[in-house]
């Protein structure tokens, strides 16, 4: 199956999903709290609760975490409450959610700094050290690609100060005077700040910035020029699973400064700060999962793995938790005591 079927399969799964989010955020709210006494029966270990927010890489996080817990600390079958962001922040504060392993906090500010203060919740640490975006192009434009024959088009384009002399390159077909430059869906913040970044840069002579509707079809824009090995430029992110598939170089831009960003976005986007939170009272009810959670951390390599197997796999987090555990033991390994690793590893050796 090529990537661009592959591709619309998924977009038409995530329309699915955004219904049972709306469901959720009713309900999530108005669920019991989880103060230590929401146990299996036999056992006096709590059942903990994960924050599974509607995009992958997180719910792949959550399963990575709830096998060990489970099959290395031996607690009961985890359980993953489907939602959106704030929703489950909420149930994060009242308690009904255990773990939050992405919180994405300058998305919300202002309401992750106010659960923070009020000490319902606690920050751990970071899951991975970055999550960048920005401004790609396929990297064999720079490189070339052997394998498919392709030759560098663009040897020396290294940032965005260099597109000014490929505008050609990147020709865009409605407006042939120009170079098309792919931008984000209309309604999204940083819609607007490639716009002003085009301008800030001096590339608006050069360059039409070109609306794509949708993330399907931005998405879709990228996949099908890199197949057909033609140039492409846009914005997009990390990590996703387009990008463990494909091989994209991010350009550089200056470096991100708030004077700059606040006068006209001519720097680099500032860093992206992506940490793992819990309910407070999961110190006390589970103080060995605490140690566990501040030692985790991934890359941005391993996210973007995960993603693309993930892809490839119908979708299954829970399988894309369990390739990154077997492909990647010494990381996971770091993380725990040595004899709760070794039962985590007989686990796995009985998973197919």
């Amino acid at each position: 199956m090529s990537i661009i079927k592959h591709l619309l399969q998924r977009f038409r799964s995530v329309r699915l999903g955004l219904v049972a989010v709306l469901l959720v955020a009713l309900l999530v709210t108005g669920c019991g709290g989880n103060d230590g006494s929401n146990k299996n029966a036999g056992s006096d270990k709590p059942v903990l609760t994960f924050a599974d927010v509607s995009w992958d890489s997180v719910q792949v996080h959550n399963r990575i975490a709830g096998f060990i817990i489970e099959h290395g600390y031996g607690y009961p079958e985890c359980q993953y409450t489907f939602g959106d962001s704030l929703p489950l922040l909420q149930g994060l504060s009242k308690g009904s959610i255990d773990i939050y392993m992405e919180v994405w906090a300058d998305n919300y500010r202002d309401a992750w700094e106010e659960i923070l203060a009020n000490g319902t919740v606690k920050k751990l640490g970071t899951n991975f050290p970055d999550a960048p975006q920005g401004w790609y192009v396929p990297t064999y434009m720079i490189e070339g690609d052997a394998e498919r024959g392709i030759k560098p088009l663009a040897p020396d384009l290294k940032s965005v100060n260099d597109l000014a002399r490929y505008g050609e390159l990147f020709a865009d077909p409605e407006v042939p005077n120009k170079g098309r430059f792919h931008n984000s869906p209309p309604g999204w913040k940083v819609t607007d700040y490639n716009q002003a970044k085009i301008n800030a840069y001096g590339l608006d002579k050069t360059f039409n910035v070109f609306s794509t509707g949708s993330e399907a079809a931005l998405t879709t824009s990228m996949v099908s020029a890199y197949e057909k090995g033609k140039p492409w430029l846009g914005y997009y992110w990390e990590p996703t699973w387009v990008m463990g598939k494909l091989s994209m170089t991010l350009l550089e831009e200056p470096e991100y400064d708030q004077s700059a960003w606040n006068e006209n976005r001519g720097c680099a986007y500032p860093d992206a700060e992506v940490l793992i939170g819990i309910n407070s009272k999961l110190e006390e009810n589970a103080p060995e999962i605490i140690a566990f959670l501040k030692n985790y951390a991934t890359t941005l390599e391993h996210n973007n793995d995960f993603l693309a197997y993930m892809s490839d796999n119908d979708g299954k987090a829970d399988a894309a938790a369990v390739y990154f555990l077997k492909k990647y033991p010494d990381v996971w390994k770091s993380w725990i005591p040595a004899d709760v690793g070794a039962k985590v590893a007989e686990a796995l050796e009985e998973v197919k």
